[in-house]
């Protein structure tokens, strides 16, 4: 089987693919299959399922007396990807990020995914943590995703953390993620290029943009990356609306601007049902636009929007 990388590389229709989160703990799987069987007659090439770090929770051991734990809330990254593999039989890309975890329980997880035979990959630094003002690394961990993606290029050749030279395991292809609107912490545009120019010198195959809502944005952050030499595919991401909450939460937590056009829509919405209906026929317009233009494949953020991406997927595909 080509890898994903292959395939956004070679001649065909525009794509698409979804992306899912695994359950909180101890809760069912159930969700996340409706999800993906609601989406699979429109042809998904790829699965992400998206992973999360450990977060800090306090438990209360006696009266007043609080102790300090990490918890990992939506664990199960690898098995989801295993049993989607095996259910839907297309390829799978669990996300692979730095945040929250050291480099060797990240070589742990690539032995277990070569195991599986999942070799593709979305390698990210991930977010920092909650109530931190900045990104810190976790001991002995990566600060940056192309220290990650040196790692997974290193396990590539049969090099393990001990430096010893093992027999090569199944080798990955991976992807890398992009900013049309730049990275929060990036000091500008150009600088952040850069920085994705590194990760695909250190060996990622292809780019999924972060969501965005005016192509325009899509379409300068293409050419910028061309002139900066960056040749592989860049996958444009995109989000549609589905709720009054998400006009004053998305260009906070994401760092993104909503076109002038939309902002006017928006604010005319008195539901979220309104807003939803919205999200759709904005995100059609966006997807036909790209999908004229040639783009190898779209990218939906579908957790929590299966509905509107069924619409979207129908209009567009």
């Amino acid at each position: 089987m080509s890898s994903v990388a292959q395939f956004l590389a070679s001649e065909h229709p525009t794509a698409f693919s979804i992306e899912v989160l695994p359950p909180v703990r101890g809760k069912s799987i159930e969700q996340v299959l409706k999800t993906i069987d609601r989406l699979m007659p429109y042809n998904p090439a790829y699965i992400n399922i998206t992973t999360h770090r450990a977060e800090v929770v306090y438990r209360e051991i006696a009266e007043g007396v609080f102790q300090r734990a990490f918890e990992r809330k939506r664990p199960g990254t690898v098995a989801i990807a295993a049993s989607l593999k095996e259910r839907y039989g297309i390829p799978v890309v669990p996300h692979l990020i730095c945040s929250g975890f050291s480099k060797a329980e990240i070589e742990n997880e690539l032995i277990d995914l070569s195991y599986l035979g999942i070799t593709n990959l979305l390698v990210l630094r991930g977010d920092r943590a909650k109530g931190e003002n900045r990104f810190e690394p976790t001991a002995d961990g990566h600060s940056h995703a192309v220290e990650l993606c040196r790692q997974v290029e290193e396990f590539n050749r049969g090099v393990l953390l001990d430096g010893e030279c093992h027999d090569t395991l199944n080798k990955f292809s991976y992807g890398v993620a992009g900013y049309p609107e730049k990275h929060e912490e990036a000091m500008n545009i150009d600088i952040d290029i850069e920085y994705l120019k590194a990760k695909i010198d250190a060996g990622a195959e292809y780019v999924v943009t972060q969501m965005f809502f005016d192509n325009a944005r899509y379409f300068s952050f293409v050419e910028r990356c061309r002139a900066a030499g960056i040749t592989v595919p860049i996958i444009p991401g995109l989000k549609p609306l589905t709720s009054l909450t998400q006009q004053a939460l998305l260009p906070k937590t994401f760092h993104i601007d909503l076109p002038m056009d939309l902002a006017v829509e928006l604010r005319r919405c008195q539901t979220s049902d309104d807003v939803k209906a919205l999200g759709v026929e904005w995100s059609i317009g966006q997807a036909r636009e790209l999908k004229a233009a040639g783009v190898p494949s779209i990218h939906f953020y579908s957790m929590n929007a299966a509905a509107s991406v069924e619409a979207i997927a129908k209009a567009v595909y």
